[in-house]
């Protein structure tokens, strides 16, 4: 009897292994509207918009996911699957020059808080979707 349950314990748990895996790596899937715009209108529209600086001197619009996608006059700014390669992430978390670390801190504003970005990331691991 010892050997049955055993076995029979053995096999419950290979048949629940494939539910388990399914769970690892699984990650809510991040929404444009409901994550990600509500980052970037706190943080860069301030500057991202019609007749705001950032717009003025990049072309960079961010007040819509059509001009979030086109990107500023030298090329995109988010590339859907490619968060290394996505210019965006690179300056929210000061990889380039400081002086283009994103948002420029300009008296009240701050950085990006490190779970923002980590959203923004995994939307564009996720193929930046307009969602």
């Amino acid at each position: 009897m010892k050997v049955f349950n055993r076995i029979a314990g053995s096999l419950i748990m290979l048949g629940s292994l494939p539910f388990a895996l399914a769970g690892c790596g699984s990650e809510n899937t991040v929404s444009y509207a409901q994550d990600v715009k509500p980052i970037l209108e706190q943080h860069c529209l301030e500057c991202h918009k019609e007749g705001g600086e950032g717009l003025v001197a990049s072309g960079f619009s961010m007040e819509s996911y059509a001009g979030l996608m086109k990107g500023t006059r030298n090329g995109p700014m988010v590339i859907a699957g490619d968060v290394e390669g996505s210019n965006m992430v690179v300056l929210m978390e000061g990889r380039a020059d400081p002086s283009l670390k994103m948002p420029h801190n300009h008296g009240k504003k701050r950085s990006i808080a490190k779970q923002d970005i980590q959203t923004i990331r995994r939307w564009i691991e996720q193929g930046a979707k307009n969602n």
